[in-house]
């Protein structure tokens, strides 16, 4: 028998003063390295602009207003498969709005969906059709910030995605929902299209979660070539990250637990590495809306549980079973400085129902905060037709 969901209470954020005073008095007392010999941001994060960064942090950054921010939306926690689960859960405003599930991914949290969220919830707000509202629910990934306590269960894709579908349909009573998103994002709504199709309408994904297919040297064509330089050049260059995170993540913890300015680095780096920015990543996303998200995950201490989806993918098979496909219809965003961008061909072999790809011009891998306007547009395009089965 499936035990009686439980009712969601109400939350509002609020970190401790003593929290904050520790964070900026740690930063002070900052222990820098030596930059190393290239060209700056070339083995890691600039020496130069952490300082900068740094200094800010300690000084001129003003976490609450970004608490009172992410206040304004209506925020819950739920106990829900072992852990509390923090969510946003935003209602829409239209005559009828379908229930949209936002994952985010990592280094990411819902702090990413601060100006997605209006946009979907309130269209008519920004001059489009009420029609195309949803009711938006946004969690806190568990293990990640605002849903994670020390001593908790660790969670990879498939038990997120369980967890996301039991939040969806048994506690808030939506027993049909679409699903989006990025990052980890895209990995859970595609896990949710898979094993739960009944209840999914749809997925849209601004990151393809694919698996490495051997076909692809056998008479690839040319994106198919394209690709396949741009997956060498990650794997060679770009996965130390993924290497320590997915074989020694409680080790890389002790570091970034410990040094804000240390998980600041950490972070940072990927914000420049993976937006459309011209050299500093403050150009793609304004330096307070990184710095907010770093002090949420500093604040709660999260940053050794929120590797633990690299750990289990790690050690696991692939989320979709080798042979198997994703049936529920599918949409894709495409922007030109996401980490990997598979061509069409390469997706279709694990998404068999593509119904919208789309290529932007402008943008990067945390779309949310880059091209809020420009992704709320695909998500309404994509999602409009297949009201009707919910």
């Amino acid at each position: 028998m499936t035990p009686p969901a439980s009712t969601p209470t109400p939350f509002s954020l609020h970190v401790e003063e003593p929290v904050l005073d520790d964070l900026r008095e740690r930063l002070s007392r900052t222990r820098w390295p030596d930059e190393a010999p290239g060209p700056a941001w070339s083995t890691g994060s600039s020496v130069a602009y952490m300082q900068a960064l740094v200094e800010h942090w300690r000084t001129g950054f003003d976490w609450r207003v970004h608490e009172a921010a992410l206040n304004c939306f209506r925020q819950f926690s739920v106990p829900l498969a072992g852990i509390d689960l923090h969510f946003i859960h935003e209602l829409g405003h239209g005559p009828a709005p379908l229930p949209l599930l936002l994952s985010h991914g990592w280094p990411g949290s819902v702090f990413e969906f601060r100006r997605l969220i209006p946009l979907l919830t309130d269209p008519a707000r920004f001059g489009g059709d009420p029609a195309d509202a949803f009711t938006v629910v946004a969690p806190s990934l568990p293990g990640f910030t605002l849903s994670f306590k020390p001593g908790q269960a660790r969670f990879g894709v498939e038990e997120i995605a369980d967890a996301f579908a039991a939040l969806m349909t048994d506690v808030l009573g939506y027993p049909r929902f679409a699903a989006q998103g990025g990052d980890w994002g895209s990995f859970i709504s595609s896990r949710l299209g898979y094993s739960y199709p009944e209840r999914v309408i749809g997925i849209h994904l601004n990151l393809l979660a694919v698996r490495r297919d051997p076909q692809l040297l056998q008479n690839p064509t040319a994106e198919e070539r394209r690709f396949q330089g741009e997956l060498n050049h990650f794997l060679k260059e770009e996965t130390g990250y993924q290497a320590i995170q997915g074989t020694k993540p409680q080790t890389l913890a002790f570091g970034l637990s410990d040094s804000p300015a240390g998980l600041a680095a950490w972070i940072v780096e990927k914000f420049r590495s993976w937006t459309d920015n011209d050299g500093d990543p403050a150009s793609a996303v304004p330096r307070d809306e990184m710095l907010a998200n770093i002090t949420l995950y500093w604040a709660t201490g999260a940053i050794g549980s929120s590797f633990w989806p690299y750990y289990a993918r790690l050690h696991r098979e692939w989320p979709v079973p080798a042979g198997k496909t994703i049936d529920v219809p599918m949409g894709y965003v495409e922007f030109p400085r996401e980490i990997l961008r598979p061509p069409r061909s390469v997706a279709a072999r694990q998404y068999s129902d593509i119904r919208r790809w789309s290529t932007q011009p402008k943008g990067g891998h945390f779309a949310a905060l880059e091209q809020p306007e420009v992704l709320a547009h695909e998500i309404r395009e994509f999602f409009r037709p297949l009201r009707a089965t919910r």
